[in-house]
């Protein structure tokens, strides 16, 4: 593939905001806390609301719960106290022909309000107005002081700049006010935003009905009067979605090269003789669902291509990529070629090594477990066994990553549990092989809307059919005064020769925390509430091999009931385990509660999954209960819990190479998203987008903003 050349030309927009006109070194010093650094970041600190200053409002007919603009005359100042006498309050009573409002400030000088807000002063006020009951009031308002002659017409006169329109809202930082940052940014976006080039092909722009780069900045920031308050609160505006449009195009265009780029690398070309999987799928105790046969399919033509698979397998929890994952490291490995499986945490990668281990021995092939907390000794072993080719299969945690760690001839290379792990884990785990094929493993089902921007240039398969007998498992909540019915739940099916998991979310009391810990939580179950059954005990700071005999007794049934932390989270196969009992569900994210539940329901019983909260919760922990409770399915779920934590505390950590969105929002423009990503590989499926003189802005414009980020220079 052709390089991308040619990398923008620094201009204005590169320039610091110390060259900006009214920005002196303490305004550029808070300018940096907020991010904003040159002209092209301030340019895109857009208004995160609007106030309608176009005409102001008798008071008659302000509306409680909006941020108003009034004018009124001050009729009664001075300190009270809140009906109850326990808080000072100053309260100022202002007027108009039309009605009167209390004004009121619950942190104040008194001195300052008293100079400020004499009898008789007249202001503009601007507020967020509350109702209680029939009176009406703003707290902490900001006021516009008229002079006792100046008329209403007077004042939208001599400061056009905030009167008489539509102002922007800006994101500030303490030291800041709205007015002084208003009259920097309007000069600042005046003079910076009319020479910007729309890069968007002309076609795409007007096909879409967008308007250019210029008009697009310049009316986000001062919208002209004839917008619409409603659009432009709502991000919905003509002008922000051109912004919006234009930054997922690019963002598109990047994983559409990149995708690209890997279909035209050459990769390995794997035969599949079914040297091992015949003889693996004779051994198993059970049937491969359509599913599981159907992804393998997709993994198997991939692998016989001459360039590198790049493939994401979604399946929820229990729905068999493990074993679908060993099938594809088979492949590699009748080839000659070594597998490696990263796993983002250690429990996890041990219980990958024993599953694959217990088939691997069978067959006659050497698996290895490569983590941090291996012994010097035993580490240099393993990397040289590995090194020299005689292990097959390595199973590990980010070590694995590691660059002491050197594979004979690495064929194939597994990430699990993808979310956890960034684009630039994958570029590392690919060089460690002459362009080795990829496949991406999650349980954790992503939203369309996050795939197309996180994994936009890896293909997708997933595995949406469970194994045949699996029942649904029911979710109920129990409040603590009903902790006594889950009990009960949990003995009936203890009768019945099922087995049990109690969860929390601490291994030890601390004293920051009032939530009951994993160890006396055992006793106490042990002692008081099941005194007849074997309880266990599992966590965190255990060692592996102790943490192997709990778990090898659990499964053997000699024990009853597993008290455990979240590092049963994944990995842990029980089925005769049918119930599992949440203790300060609340405390949980979706993602984490749904891959709990997903320990249970692996056998063909009913299994239930019991969720006590905390006694207080907030209102966002209540949806995420709800939304367990009412439904199974793990795209619904993975849905919700992006509507209810947002994009960013979604993914958890900063994902490397996904850029941070300066006017997108994921929730909101979804629509937009798709369109664009349909324009954007388009374009790139020019036979002479890299080379013709009419791309050349574009290439440009790619490279500035993604480059590094999105591994375009690997391509280049």
């Amino acid at each position: 593939m052709p390089p991308l050349t040619s990398r923008r030309a620094p201009s204005r927009l590169d320039e610091s905001l110390e060259t900006v006109r009214g920005i002196g070194p303490h305004v550029q010093a808070k300018l940096q806390k907020l991010g904003l650094n040159t002209v092209e970041d301030a340019l895109y600190h857009l208004p995160h609301r609007y106030e309608d200053r176009r005409q102001l409002q008798p008071i008659a007919r302000l509306r409680p719960g909006r941020q108003e603009v009034f004018y009124g005359e001050v009729l009664a100042a001075g300190e009270t106290h809140t009906s109850r006498k326990r808080r000072r309050l100053y309260e100022v009573i202002v007027g108009d022909r039309s009605a009167q409002i209390s004004l009121k400030w619950f942190r104040y000088r008194k001195d300052w309000l008293q100079k400020r807000f004499p009898v008789g002063q007249k202001a503009v006020f601007i507020g967020e107005v509350k109702s209680y009951g029939a009176l009406r009031e703003v707290h902490h308002p900001d006021a516009e002081l008229l002079s006792a002659d100046s008329t209403m017409e007077q004042l939208f006169k001599s400061d056009p700049l905030n009167f008489g329109r539509i102002l922007p809202v800006y994101p500030l930082t303490e030291g800041l006010s709205q007015k002084q940052f208003r009259k920097i940014w309007y000069q600042l976006v005046e003079q910076n935003a009319p020479p910007l080039p729309s890069i968007l092909p002309r076609e795409i722009l007007s096909r879409h009905n967008l308007v250019p780069l210029a008009t697009a900045i310049q009316a986000s920031h001062w919208p002209p009067n004839n917008a619409s308050l409603t659009e432009l609160e709502q991000g919905r505006d003509h002008w922000r979605q051109s912004l919006v449009f234009d930054e997922f195009f690019f963002l598109e265009l990047g994983l559409a090269l990149k995708r690209q780029g890997v279909q035209l690398e050459q990769g390995i070309s794997f035969n599949v003789e079914h040297r091992y999987t015949i003889p693996l799928n004779k051994m198993l105790p059970f049937r491969l669902t359509d599913a599981q046969r159907r992804v393998l399919g997709d993994i198997k033509q991939d692998m016989m291509q001459p360039h590198p698979m790049n493939r994401l397998l979604q399946g929820d929890v229990g729905s068999g990529k493990t074993l679908v994952a060993l099938m594809a490291s088979l492949i590699a490995i009748e080839n000659g070629y070594q597998v490696a499986l990263v796993a983002p945490t250690e429990i996890l990668a041990e219980q990958h090594f024993l599953t694959f281990e217990l088939w691997m021995e069978k067959l006659g092939l050497k698996t290895a477990l490569l983590q941090g907390s291996m012994t010097a000794k035993a580490r240099k072993e393993a990397l040289l066994s590995i090194a020299a080719g005689e292990i097959h299969l390595i199973i590990g945690t980010h070590a694995v990553l590691q660059e002491g760690v050197k594979f004979h001839r690495l064929g194939l290379g597994i990430i699990d549990e993808q979310h956890r792990f960034g684009v630039r884990q994958r570029g590392t785990l690919k060089h460690k092989g002459q362009n080795p094929d990829i496949l991406v493993m999650t349980a954790t089902p992503i939203p369309r809307t996050l795939s197309l921007t996180l994994y936009g240039d890896l293909s997708v398969s997933v595995i949406d059919q469970m194994p045949p007998g699996r029942k649904a498992i029911e979710t109920k909540l129990f409040r603590e005064n009903r902790r006594l019915d889950a009990y009960s739940l949990i003995k009936d099916e203890l009768k019945k020769g099922r087995q049990a998991y109690v969860v929390y979310p601490l291994v030890e009391d601390s004293e920051k925390s009032d939530l009951q810990a994993a160890t006396a939580a055992a006793k106490q179950l042990a002692a008081e509430v099941f005194p007849r059954n074997t309880v266990g005990l599992l966590h965190g700071r255990m060692k592996s091999v102790e943490k192997e005999q709990i778990m090898s007794a659990f499964r053997d049934g000699q024990i009853d009931i597993l008290v455990a932390t979240t590092v049963i989270e994944v990995g842990v196969d029980v089925p005769n385990a049918s119930v599992m009992l949440i203790e300060h569900a609340d405390r949980f994210g979706l993602a984490q509660l749904h891959q709990l539940r997903g320990r249970v329901g692996r056998g063909a019983e009913q299994s239930y999954c019991l969720l006590i909260p905390s006694q207080q919760y907030s209102e966002d922990a209540g949806k995420r209960l709800q939304v367990m409770v009412s439904t199974n399915d793990g795209f619904r779920i993975a849905e919700a819990d992006l509507e209810i934590r947002g994009p960013g505390e979604f993914l958890g950590t900063r994902q490397a190479g996904l850029p941070d969105f300066r006017v997108a929002n994921l929730l909101r423009d979804v629509r937009l998203l798709e369109v664009a990503r349909q324009e954007a590989f388009n374009y790139a499926r020019q036979t002479d987008y890299l080379t013709d003189n009419k791309s050349r802005e574009v290439r440009e414009e790619l490279l500035a903003r993604w480059g590094g980020r999105l591994e375009l220079a690997a391509i280049g």
